[in-house]
């Protein structure tokens, strides 16, 4: 008997078996590709030499970088639209809306496969789909037909029971699953959610569920497909892609956990990590600068339209900066014919282009020092585009209720019904700037500006490795932290020697000096915890890269970062005494003798401190199929040789 996770895996499994942590190949129906991450995963497939995208859909999302302060992003805009053109890609131009929720709204389908080149791209999970975020490159080896490789995740089984109280919505029901199991609570498993709970739950409170998963460290979240996915898509126009799928009776997980929906109250994540929550009564009074609405994170309709209704009739605080940024252009056309955009803008709210704007540090910033409540999946230090921000997370109704007040309110306090909001069975849907690709047969030439340099170069691995340790870290070092987002860098995301000027920065403000003080010679980085965890941008291993890191000693590494790291040939290693981090100085010089050797005759690699003189054992647990790709210096030198062989 088996559940919603196994059925799919199941569906699509062409490699492997499924017993936890073997490494398994899945086919992928759909991929997934925003404009941060998607210019190098256009550039890498035109690497590939493939015509055009062998998936069922592959769509192209321009979210992320759509500030046009000069003509980087602009040039990116249309180079994605010439790439999607040529390669068979659908193209969401700027301004229609964050990739998840348009996704869901418009291709995804129950049953299916989709890997995305975004770390949220699990949402999808929500109409009973498996969706994994990863690395551009492997998005772009999917697009190219080529499977998906992964662990072999156990199962968690999450029965919900209950309905939610009035004032409490989807965001606390994942903020709880982070209170009670840490940024480290998913790693190696996939979350799915069962139960007469998920009755009360609709496909976009599942989304906000599955959406944040990701800070669990899960590899991804699962719900089944049921009338609620059902109801979903027929909204949209498309019930006929609704199947039903549901776990079979007595169907088993390798791990169980229970929410009563009905015991939650308003949560409240602090800064600067997901996991640090606490019930908003217990901060309620401090101080707000700012509440921000909006993110892949609550994109449904309801999610605006109950704070339009809490604050209808009424002004925001003086103090407040009452940001509202629609997830999808269909949501924004939808709150306008309603009245609810009115009742927000005559509250005092600054509407933002629909997008993911300030949740990447494109606009946005809070002011120094003043707390930001957000709606957001993260709240990693800086990532808001102020340095020492003060970033909490939490349900649009907490952050509807602050705006009001102007400090941090549980809005079960406030002097209101609670306004309920049932959506309409029959809604505004616009398709126009979502652009088919070119049919197969007319030519299209990519349309480059001077911003979008070539993919370096990266020379196999050395069978001899020396260098310092250029950086020590702790634990929980996001991919915020190794490569920042912002306005100020994501524009050069299509150059990576002028993107890798900001390395480490958030961290070490010289790392990049120091580096090329080198002459972009090996050197290592030591790591604590789920080093890596956060966004999937592969620009964290690959501008490191082109900097000359060779090889991450951690005590463990979050998912996808750790197979971006041997996508661009870096050695990812593991303390087999994580005791031995602590002996590790910033400066000493590592090294590795007969690495090559030593990697593909064991798990064992032996590392020398030089300027110690000691020595200390870590493990590589790599696949076959990494441990290839690190010694031939990446993935795309795996490619192109497979492609010259034959």
């Amino acid at each position: 008997m088996m559940n919603v996770s196994r059925q799919l895996i199941e569906a699509h499994l062409v490699e492997g078996r499924m017993a936890p942590g073997e490494e398994i190949g899945l086919r992928i129906d759909q991929t997934l590709t925003q404009d941060a991450t998607g210019t190098m995963v256009m550039l890498e497939f035109e690497a590939m030499q493939v015509a055009r995208a062998k998936t069922e859909v592959s769509a192209q999302y321009v979210d992320h970088n759509l500030l046009q302060t000069d003509f980087k992003n602009a040039d990116d805009h249309l180079f994605l639209l010439s790439a999607c053109k040529k390669f068979g890609v659908w193209y969401s131009r700027p301004g229609n809306g964050v990739s998840h929720p348009v996704h869901m709204e418009r291709f995804g389908k129950p049953g299916r496969t989709l890997l995305g080149s975004d770390s949220h791209t699990p949402a999808a999970g929500s109409l009973g789909m498996l969706a994994m975020g990863a690395g551009g490159l492997e998005v772009a080896l999917a697009m190219a037909g080529e499977p998906v490789y992964i662990r072999m995740p156990s199962i968690l089984g999450v029965r919900l029971t209950g309905r939610l109280p009035d004032w409490v919505s989807a965001k606390d029901v994942i903020l709880e699953m982070l209170r009670r199991r840490g940024v480290q609570g998913g790693v190696g498993k996939i979350i799915e959610y069962f139960g007469p709970g998920l009755d009360g739950l609709s496909a976009m409170d599942r989304h906000v569920i599955a959406n944040m998963g990701t800070e669990l460290g899960a590899t991804t979240t699962v719900f089944p497909s049921d009338d609620a996915v059902r109801r979903f898509l027929k909204t949209q126009g498309r019930e006929a892609d609704w199947v039903p799928i549901a776990a079979d009776d007595s169907a088993g997980y390798e791990e169980i956990d229970e929410i009563d929906l009905s015991d939650l109250e308003p949560l409240i994540a602090l800064p600067s990590s997901p996991d640090n929550v606490v019930p908003v009564r217990e901060v309620a009074g401090r101080e707000i600068y700012q509440t921000y609405i909006g993110s892949s994170a609550n994109p449904g309709l309801r999610d605006f339209a109950v704070p339009a209704l809490m604050v209808a009739g009424r002004q925001v605080h003086e103090r407040i900066s009452f940001d509202i940024n629609p997830t999808s252009r269909q949501i924004l056309e939808n709150l306008a014919a309603q009245g609810l955009l009115q009742q927000l803008i005559a509250a005092g709210a600054r509407i933002h282009q629909a997008g993911c704007n300030g949740c990447i540090g494109m606009g946005q910033a809070p002011a120094t020092g003043k707390i930001s409540l957000r709606t957001v999946p993260r709240n990693f230090p800086g990532r808001s585009g102020t340095k020492e921000d003060q970033v909490y997370l939490c349900s649009p109704e907490t952050a509807a209720a602050s705006a009001l007040t102007g400090v941090i309110t549980d809005p079960r306090s406030l002097n209101m019904a609670y306004p309920r909001f049932v959506e309409p069975e029959k809604i505004q849907i616009n398709t126009r700037m979502l652009l088919p690709p070119a049919d197969a047969g007319i030519t299209v030439e990519l349309e480059k500006g001077p911003n979008i340099q070539p993919m370096p170069v990266f020379e196999g691995l050395s069978d001899e490795i020396a260098g310092p340790t250029l950086l020590k870290v702790g634990d929980d070092i996001s991919t915020d932290e190794i490569m920042p987002a912002g306005s100020r860098v994501l524009p050069f995301r299509s150059n990576i020697p002028e993107i890798s000027r900001f390395v480490f920065s958030p961290i070490d403000e010289r790392f990049y000096e120091r580096a090329m003080a080198r002459q972009r010679q090996d050197f290592f980085v030591v790591g604590g915890n789920n080093y890596g965890q956060g966004s999937s941008r592969e620009h964290a291993a690959l501008a490191p890269r082109y900097l000359g890191l060779r090889v991450v000693i951690a005590k463990s590494f979050a998912r996808i970062h750790r197979q971006n790291l041997v996508n661009f040939g870096i050695l990812p290693l593991t303390f087999v005494n994580p005791d031995d981090y602590d002996r590790i100085r910033q400066e000493d010089v590592l090294g590795i003798e007969r690495a090559v050797e030593a990697l593909r005759h064991g798990r064992t690699v032996t590392v020398r401190n030089i300027t110690q003189d000691a020595f200390f054992a870590t493990e590589h647990g790599m696949s076959a199929r990494q441990l290839a790709a690190v010694l031939a210096g990446g993935l795309i030198n795996v490619v192109r040789t497979r492609r010259t062989v034959h």
